[in-house]
């Protein structure tokens, strides 16, 4: 890599740290803003861009985990300039509404696995935030949920979507209508999380998970995520066609070799991504 490298940089209301894996590289993103509860100001919108881009040219990246500076993860967007802009355009306001939602939803854009470790609250964009990762752990104590409504606004950052998508209609409309504040064990009941644990150790939970991801083949996972990603494939024969194709690729790679060398000598493999 050449030019400026995520793992050298500083962001202002982020932290970011970089963790060796299996030879490769895990980012741990830490929303730094805990007087605000980590809501999203103009600053960390910013930073989160730039760290974005940053992240998509790293080779070695495996994955990303993306948590808050306690004792929250992240209390949404900052509403303060709505009661400061009563008069503005809708045209406006729809502008800047997009940018702000493409901003923080480019974490969809990274080829790798994302997790969220949802240490605290997470509430309205907050809660988007951990709906765009591919995976999510949450403490037991933590609240989550999207009030949009009782705040007299409709939902934003996606969510309309990625409820349903993440964990189905029936869920998506109770929280979305009602704006019922959950907590992570039922939030692991509903199917909105991989694992609802003590808050001590939802870090924990999520950096060993990004732990398996980087031990595992870099092109098997990033062919894997594609397919899964956006609420995976239309149709089965869509799935058949996909998988003929990208299953084709990961057979002609060096990695699978290594993998069944491996399985056979009961060792822990050593893939090179290629």
């Amino acid at each position: 890599m050449t030019g400026r490298q995520w793992r050298d940089e500083t962001f202002e209301d982020l932290q970011v740290t970089s963790r060796e894996s299996a030879g490769r590289r895990v980012a741990v993103v830490t929303l730094d803003l805990p007087d605000r509860r980590n809501s999203m100001s103009a600053a960390m919108t910013a930073s989160w861009v730039d760290l974005m881009g940053l992240l998509r040219l790293d080779p070695d990246l495996a994955a990303v985990v993306v948590t808050g500076a306690p004792p929250a993860f992240c209390a949404g967007g900052d509403l303060s300039w709505i009661v400061s802009e009563p008069d503005a355009a809708v045209s406006d306001l729809r502008s800047r509404m997009l940018a702000f939602y493409r901003s923080w939803l480019s974490i969809r854009d990274l080829e790798v696995p994302t997790i969220a470790a949802v240490n605290g609250s997470a509430i309205g964009a907050g809660f988007a935030i951990a709906l765009a990762c591919d995976l999510r752990y949450a403490a037991a104590d933590a609240k989550l949920g999207v009030p949009f409504t009782s705040l007299g606004l409709h939902p934003g950052m996606a969510t309309t979507w990625s409820l349903p998508d993440v964990a189905g209609q029936a869920v998506a409309r109770d929280l979305l209508l009602t704006g019922r504040i959950i907590n992570g064990d039922e939030a692991f009941r509903l199917g909105l999380v991989s694992r609802s644990v003590p808050a001590a150790d939802v870090l924990d939970e999520a950096l060993a998970a990004a732990d398996r991801i980087a031990a595992a083949a870099p092109v098997a996972t990033r062919l894997t995520l594609q397919a899964l990603r956006g609420g995976g494939h239309a149709d089965l024969e869509t799935a058949l066609q996909w998988e003929a194709l990208a299953q084709a690729t990961t057979l002609a790679t060096d990695d699978v070799h290594e993998g069944i060398a491996a399985a056979a000598g009961r060792r822990a493999p050593r893939f090179q991504g290629r």
